[in-house]
C-alpha cells in the first residue's frame, strides 16, 4: 500500500509539475511579440528608415530630446529596490477604487468632453469626433500575463463597448500605454487609424494592423483625420520595450477641430519646449497631463504634479486633467498623492482643474467640482 501511495504521489507531482510547465509556457509565448518590432531605428531599413535617420531628432541610431533627460544612476538603484519593500500599503489604495459607468453622450457638433478611464487612457469628443488616447485595457502593463504591474481598477467599459472612434492615438511605446492586446483588438473592433509617433508604426505592422490604418508622424509634422488636426510635439522622455532604449519617438500630442483644441502631454518631464507649443498652438480648452509615476531618482522623465500645473499653464490651457496616476502602481511615491499635490497646486495657481473619477465624462465647458473623491481611499 506504502509503495502505491508512493507512486500515485510521484504520478501526482509530475502531473503538477507538467502543468506548471504547460503554463509557465503559455504565458511566455506572446512576450517575444509583446516586445515589438526588432528592425526599428538605426536598424530600419527601405522608406521607413531613410524617414527616421531624416529625422532632426535621430542620431546615432538613437532618436534623443531637445534637452537631455538624465537616466536612473546605477549607484541608486539599491535605494530604490529597498524603498520599494517598505510602506507598501501606502502606495495602494485602501479600497475599491470607485467607477463610473460611461453614459454615451450626443455628437455635439460644438462641445468638448474628455472621458478618463484610468492612468492615461481617455476618450476625447471634439466637435462630434471621438478621439481614443494610448488604451491600455489589458491587466498587467508587461509583456508577461505573470508578471508586472497589475490594475488597481478594471475598466469603466469593455473595448467592444465603445462608440465608433475617428482616430487612435499613441504617445509612446512603453507598455502601459501600447498595449499590443488592446491595440489587436481595436483593430477588428474599430475602423480608426492610428497616429503614433516614428518609429511606433512598426510595431503595430508586427501586430497585424494594416499599413493603411497607420499613420507615422515626427514632431511637428501634421495630419487630419475626420476633419480633426493632430500635431505631434515635443516631450521629454524615452522609449524601448525591450533592452534597447529610443529606437522609436515618443511625442505630446496637440488635437484641434475647427474651433476647439485639446493638448496631450503623454509621459515627459518639464521642460521649456512647453511654452514653445502654448506659442506656437495654443490656447487650448482642455490638457490632459501627466502627473504620476513620479520620483526623485527619474526627474526629466516624469512630472511632479506641480510640473504638471505648470505645464498647462506653459501651453495656455484652459481646464486640466490630470492623467497618469491611480491606475497602475509604477513609483515610490502614496498612491493619492499626485492627486492632493495637484489640486493643492492647481488653486494656488488659480488654474481650474477636473479630477474624475475612472469612467466619468467631463464637460470641458461645465466641469464638475472637484470633491477630493480620492482621499477616501488613502
Amino acid at each position: 500500500m506504502a509503495k502505491q501511495a508512493d507512486g500515485r504521489r510521484r504520478r501526482t507531482g509530475a502531473w503538477i509539475a507538467l502543468a506548471l510547465g504547460a503554463a509557465a509556457v503559455w504565458a511566455a509565448r506572446d512576450i517575444p511579440l509583446q516586445i515589438g518590432a526588432r528592425r526599428i531605428g538605426a536598424r530600419a531599413d527601405g522608406e521607413r528608415g531613410e524617414r527616421y535617420r531624416r529625422s532632426p531628432q535621430f542620431a546615432g541610431g538613437k532618436f534623443r530630446n531637445t534637452v537631455p533627460a538624465s537616466e536612473v544612476p546605477t549607484a541608486a538603484m539599491p535605494r530604490i529596490l529597498a524603498s520599494a519593500l517598505t510602506d507598501r500599503d501606502r502606495r495602494y489604495p485602501s479600497a475599491e477604487i470607485p467607477l463610473v459607468r460611461p453614459v454615451p453622450g450626443g455628437t455635439d457638433p460644438a462641445g468638448l468632453y474628455v472621458t478618463w478611464y484610468g492612468h492615461s487612457s481617455a476618450l476625447i469628443e471634439i466637435e462630434g469626433r471621438r478621439v481614443l488616447l494610448d488604451p491600455v485595457w489589458s491587466e498587467r502593463c508587461s509583456p508577461s500575463r505573470l508578471t508586472g504591474p497589475k490594475r488597481l481598477h478594471e475598466p469603466p467599459i469593455a473595448l467592444r463597448e465603445l462608440p465608433s472612434i475617428d482616430a487612435v492615438l499613441i504617445s509612446h511605446d512603453h507598455y502601459d500605454h501600447l498595449d499590443m492586446e488592446s491595440i489587436r483588438n481595436l483593430v477588428d473592433l474599430q475602423a480608426a487609424p492610428f497616429l503614433v509617433p516614428l518609429g511606433v508604426g512598426a510595431h503595430l505592422e508586427r501586430w497585424g494592423v494594416p499599413a493603411t490604418r497607420i499613420i507615422e508622424l515626427d514632431w511637428n509634422e501634421r495630419a487630419t483625420v475626420a476633419g480633426i488636426e493632430f500635431v505631434a510635439t515635443a516631450a521629454r522622455h524615452f522609449s524601448g520595450r525591450g533592452f534597447s532604449r529610443d529606437e522609436t519617438l515618443w511625442a505630446s500630442w496637440v488635437i484641434a477641430g475647427p474651433n476647439r483644441k485639446a493638448f496631450y502631454s503623454g509621459d515627459t518631464g518639464y521642460f521649456p519646449g512647453f511654452a514653445e507649443i502654448g506659442e506656437e498652438h495654443g490656447p487650448f480648452d482642455v490638457t490632459l497631463v501627466q502627473i504620476g509615476a513620479y520620483g526623485d531618482a527619474w526627474p526629466d522623465i516624469h512630472m511632479l504634479p506641480e510640473d504638471g500645473v505648470a505645464t498647462h499653464v506653459d501651453v495656455r490651457g484652459g481646464l486640466m486633467i490630470p492623467v497618469h496616476w491611480a491606475t497602475f502602481n509604477l513609483a515610490l511615491h502614496d498612491w493619492p498623492e499626485p492627486a492632493d499635490r495637484v489640486w493643492r497646486e492647481a488653486k494656488a495657481r488659480d488654474v481650474r482643474l477636473a479630477i474624475p473619477r475612472p469612467g466619468e465624462r467631463v464637460d470641458a465647458d461645465d466641469p464638475p467640482a472637484v470633491d477630493g473623491w480620492w482621499q477616501q481611499l488613502a
